[in-house]
C-alpha cells in the first residue's frame, strides 16, 4: 500500500508540470500527498474494520467522506469531490482512474486473487460503477495480488493482457507522445507498464512519472504493484513518511501489522 502512497507524492509536483524523462530528484520540498494517498488511506482503513465485501461498500463510503473532509485540499475532481459532501452518496458511473489508484490494500487485505478481486468491487463500485471503472481497479488489484505471490512479470503481463488491456506498446514508444488522460482504459494500461518494464522499485515510479500525464494517479497505480513486486528500499520509506501527518503515519503502520508489507 506505501508503494502506491509513494509513487503519488513523488508525481504530485509534475502532474501539471510533465516531465518527460527518468533523470529528476524523487522528492522535493513541494511534494505532498494528493487525492490518490488520502483515498487509499481510506480505503486502507475500511479493511480494517471489515474485510467481508457485503459489509466493506459502507465501510468505505464513511471513511472516504472521513478523510476526505479532513483533508478538503487533496486535489479532489469535480464529482469526487461533491460526493465527499453528500449525505446519501451514490455511486456515478465513473470511469475515471481513481478507481485504480486506490485500491492496493485490496491486494495486501485478500488472500486470494478472487478475494482481492471481490474487495476491489467493493470499494470502487461505490462511486465508480462504470464497467471501465470496474475494470481498471481490477486490473490494478490482479498485476498487484499476482506481484504480490511472487508471479514472473511475464506471467502478470499475460494474466493483464488475457483478462483486461492489450499492453501493445512500450514506455519509450509513447514518452513523447503521451498525453493526460483520466479515464481508466487511458491511464491504467500505462501504469501497469511502468511496472513491467521496472528494474526495481524506484525504476517503476521513475518510469510512471516519465511518460507525463496524470503523473501522481500513474505513478500511484505503478507503485503499488512495484511494491508487492520489488519491496521498498527503507531509504525510499523513510524519506517518504514525514510527507504525511501522524494520522496517516498511524494508518500505514496499522495495515501493515495487521496485513503486512513487503
Amino acid at each position: 500500500m506505501l508503494g502506491a502512497i509513494i509513487g503519488d507524492i513523488a508525481g504530485s509536483i509534475y502532474e501539471w508540470r510533465n516531465i518527460r524523462q527518468k533523470e529528476f530528484p524523487l522528492f522535493r520540498r513541494e511534494c505532498r500527498p494528493t487525492d490518490d494517498s488520502i483515498m487509499t488511506l481510506a480505503v486502507a482503513r475500511a479493511l480494517l474494520e471489515t474485510t467481508d465485501p457485503e459489509e466493506l461498500p459502507a465501510y468505505a463510503v464513511q471513511n472516504m467522506q472521513d478523510l476526505g473532509r479532513k483533508y478538503p485540499y487533496a486535489g479532489y475532481g469535480g464529482h469526487f469531490a461533491s460526493w465527499l459532501r453528500e449525505r446519501d452518496p451514490q455511486p456515478y458511473n465513473s470511469w475515471g482512474n481513481g478507481a485504480g489508484m486506490r485500491v492496493s490494500p485490496c491486494a495486501w487485505a485478500a488472500g486470494s486473487l478472487e478475494e482481492a478481486l471481490a474487495l476491489a468491487d467493493a470499494v470502487t463500485a461505490v462511486t465508480h460503477n462504470h464497467p471501465e471503472g470496474i475494470k481498471g481497479a481490477r486490473a490494478v488489484t490482479a498485476a498487484e495480488y499476482l506481484a504480490r505471490e511472487g508471479r514472473t512479470m511475464d506471467e502478470i503481463r499475460e494474466h493483464i493482457v488475457s483478462n483486461y488491456y492489450p499492453l501493445d506498446f512500450t514506455l519509450g514508444e509513447i514518452r513523447m507522445t503521451y498525453r493526460f488522460d483520466v479515464s481508466c482504459q487511458g491511464s491504467v494500461p500505462q501504469a501497469i507498464e511502468a511496472f513491467l518494464e521496472s528494474t526495481d522499485y524506484e525504476d517503476a515510479i521513475r518510469n510512471a512519472i516519465s511518460i507525463g500525464g496524470d503523473s501522481d494517479t500513474i505513478a500511484a497505480m505503478a507503485g503499488g504493484i512495484a511494491e508487492a513486486f520489488w519491496g521498498i528500499p527503507d531509504g525510499i520509506r523513510n524519506e517518504c513518511l514525514p510527507f504525511l501527518d501522524e494520522s496517516l503515519v498511524r494508518t500505514v503502520r496499522d495495515f501493515e501489522a495487521r496485513f503486512g508489507h513487503r
